[in-house]
């Protein structure tokens, strides 16, 4: 492995804690030997170039320094290669950190077990979910979440779990279920009238919202949410219970698990890792052990060989 290791860094993560929070992680990586490289953009697709350059290049890793936007574009980076992943969480989100049990904004401490994970060799093979060519770590959702998201990226304050809370309320007003046709792996269409659809390679996204509770990042399968037809008093109540993940228990709720999704419905947008991905159809497939992520050490994690 190579001991250069590539910050992929966005100065205006977390309003402005991207920029702050580089240079611990690169101190972090310095103490442990490692030279430090750091790579900006001018803009979002200047700033993926400049990633798959560095993993071209041989980096020993690439390290995410931003929130799950960051993150995205890093994933693109680093999807089906060797190269390691690492997140320094910084951003309003950071689901991406909370599936792996990674530091949120603590840029110190997860500088420090980034540097760790490299100089033991200690990472985790993990699944993506892929729609044509695009990559996600966490959930793709659509529905009444994805209008919520229209809405809060509309929105500049608060921000974080109150941008999405307060879109929520806002759209609540004049929301009426969606008339979805759903096929699961190579079955039949199912035609269901619903809430929301969330598919799941990670449990949770609007900053911990654990939409797909029991979601594995390594099972080789989704874990697909579906909320059904209900009013606004019952989505009301079954809302706060999403933070603690037992909302799954609640008769409007399903729960499914399939290793490819398609989605269709009119009018409505996906969304990946909070990331537009444009209106439905959609299929999403399941990919195993397509990225490899520097690992906390815990249970699941596996050394590199």
């Amino acid at each position: 492995m190579s001991s250069e290791i590539t910050l992929f860094v966005n100065p205006a993560a977390g309003r402005g804690r991207g920029a702050h929070a580089a240079q611990p992680a690169a101190r972090a990586l310095r103490q442990a030997g490692f030279s430090v490289r750091v790579v900006l953009g001018a803009d979002a697709g200047d700033a993926l170039r400049r990633a798959r350059e560095a993993v071209d290049g041989g980096t020993g890793a690439l390290v995410a320094v931003g929130g799950d936007g960051m993150v995205s574009l890093a994933l693109q980076a680093v999807a089906g290669t060797r190269t390691p992943l690492g997140v320094i969480a910084v951003g309003t989100g950071n689901d991406f950190a909370r599936a792996l049990d990674l530091p949120v904004r603590d840029p110190a401490a997860a500088g420090r077990l980034a540097a760790e994970a490299l100089a033991a060799g200690r990472t985790r093979n993990i699944d993506l979910g892929r729609v044509g060519e695009r990559w996600f770590g966490t959930v793709l959702a659509s529905g009444f979440d994805s209008r919520v998201n229209d809405r809060g990226n509309r929105t500049r304050r608060p921000g974080g779990r109150f941008t999405y809370e307060l879109a929520m309320i806002a759209e609540l007003a004049s929301f009426r279920p969606i008339a979805y046709r759903m096929t699961l792996d190579d079955g039949t269409e199912r035609e269901i009238e619903a809430t929301l659809v969330a598919v799941g390679n990670g449990t949770s996204y609007g900053g911990g919202m654990r939409i797909c509770a029991e979601a594995v990042m390594d099972d080789g399968l989704f874990d697909v949410t579906v909320v059904g037809d209900c009013s606004r008093s019952t989505l009301l109540r079954v809302f706060p219970r999403v933070y603690r993940g037992t909302h799954l228990s609640h008769p409007v709720v399903t729960a499914h698990r399939a290793a490819k999704v398609t989605l269709a419905a009119a009018g409505t947008t996906g969304y990946a890792d909070g990331e537009p991905l444009g209106p439905l159809p959609l299929t999403a497939e399941c990919v195993p052990g397509a990225a490899v992520v520097l690992a906390p050490e815990a249970r699941g994690a596996s050394r590199a060989s």
